[in-house]
């Protein structure tokens, strides 16, 4: 069983410049962010707090010290094997499963400040988040099939969406390592920033997001994340009941006045 040790391990802080900036941090910085049931536990129960909560209206995920994640902890999955094979994958709906649904369903955008090492499951999270800023020289890596395993963390679909089937095919197929510049040419990541840059980088963009109409981005994702699995008719409907429902909202009535007076619009999340 992997030590527990007194520090927490997520941290949930606020930006000091913006305390509707939610800031939730990995925090198992000496094994590189692996996921043991504890971190993926405390993960879990933070996701679904900060979901319910009513004052925050953009989150950055990130990872303490050298790496943002590099996905499950081996040694505890080694000791879950020998002791029942036949549970040891119990972890996959009962943490990684809720934890990518719950990134998802957030009803504000997400952004990943990939700071380090970001592998298998890892990778899944980032790719659950909105937006991602990653360290320039780090690598990622799908790594499943290394140890006899496909993806989990819903990387065959995010995978798939971001980079077209023959790409995440190949990623997960082989799993060799690939750079934060070569997933900026791929359009993976938005910048490439020095690692002391990553973390300001990331709230700054999640400060701009905090300030805009939270409610109409809350339906830009779900209807990304719907758009992408679904037929244009279905598609369709979808969108203009988004905007039925945006259309009551104060953010859109107001900045439609701002619009017409020639003033820039204050976005309040209502």
């Amino acid at each position: 069983m992997a030590a527990v040790t007194d520090d927490p391990a997520v941290l949930i802080t606020r930006d000091d410049a913006d305390p509707a900036v939610a800031v939730l941090t990995l925090n198992r910085p000496a094994r590189y962010n692996a996921l043991t049931t504890e971190l993926k536990t405390e993960l879990l129960a933070a996701v679904e707090d900060l979901g319910k909560a009513e004052d925050v209206r953009a989150l950055v995920l990130t990872g303490a010290g050298k790496a943002f994640c590099v996905g499950q902890d081996l040694g505890e999955h080694a000791e879950a094997l020998r002791a029942d094979p036949s549970t040891a994958f119990d972890t996959v709906t009962e943490h990684y499963n809720p934890v990518i649904a719950e990134l998802a369903a957030m009803d504000f955008p997400v952004v990943a400040a990939i700071n380090g090492p970001c592998v298998g499951a890892g990778l899944g999270f980032a790719l659950a988040c909105d937006l991602r800023i990653a360290a320039a020289g780090l690598k990622f890596s799908t790594a499943f099939t290394g140890i006899g395993l496909t993806a989990d963390s819903g990387l065959s679909a995010s995978l798939a969406h971001a980079l077209g089937v023959s790409r995440a095919t190949e990623l997960l197929l082989l799993g060799e390592p690939f750079t934060a510049e070569d997933a900026q040419a791929w359009g993976l990541v938005r910048a490439v920033v020095p690692p002391e840059e990553v973390v300001p980088a990331a709230l700054e963009l999640a400060r701009r997001l905090a300030s805009g109409p939270t409610k109409a981005y809350a339906e830009v994702r779900r209807g990304v994340r719907f758009g992408a699995v679904s037929a244009l008719p279905d598609v369709l409907a979808a969108e203009g009941a988004a905007q039925a429902r945006l259309a009551a909202t104060s953010d859109h009535a107001d900045a439609v006045e701002a619009f017409l007076a020639k003033r820039r619009p204050t976005f309040r999340g209502r």
